[in-house]
């Protein structure tokens, strides 16, 4: 399941720079950040009163609380830098400099969360990294 999961996130975030790009001419990227953050927003909390998971709020640790404000910090800076750049570049370029997070994301989780690191995702990270630099250039 978790796949099938991964793979739509794939196809909605491919949906999302195309969208973001055709939809970002002509206005501030930080104001069209703002307008997605906003969907994002009802979506969100549309699902929490939908799934009825509203009452769990109160349980939520102060590290969670934390590390869940961290991280949306992360992703409200991200998503900045993200309309700004699909603003002044290429989709086809910038996409694949956003994905090298995925290279990262393995660094920062075998650094920080002590994930194993394989051969096999080190050649994957070296085969993304590479990727991204023929895309780019």
């Amino acid at each position: 399941m978790w796949f099938i999961l991964a793979l739509l996130s794939a196809v909605f975030a491919a949906l999302t720079s195309i969208l973001a790009k055709i939809g970002i001419e002509g206005v501030n990227s930080n104001l069209a950040t703002a307008i997605r953050t906003m969907v994002v927003v009802v979506l969100a909390w549309g699902m929490v009163f939908l799934t009825d998971a509203q009452g769990g709020i109160t349980s939520i640790s102060k590290k969670s609380w934390i590390f869940l404000i961290l991280s949306g910090l992360a992703t409200g800076i991200s998503w900045l830098c993200y309309y700004k750049a699909l603003q002044v570049g290429e989709a086809s370029k910038v996409v694949p400099v956003d994905k090298m997070s995925v290279v990262i994301t393995i660094i920062l989780a075998f650094i920080f969360l002590h994930e194993k690191v394989t051969v096999k995702s080190v050649i994957g990270c070296i085969l993304i990294g590479a990727g991204t630099i023929i895309m780019v250039i």
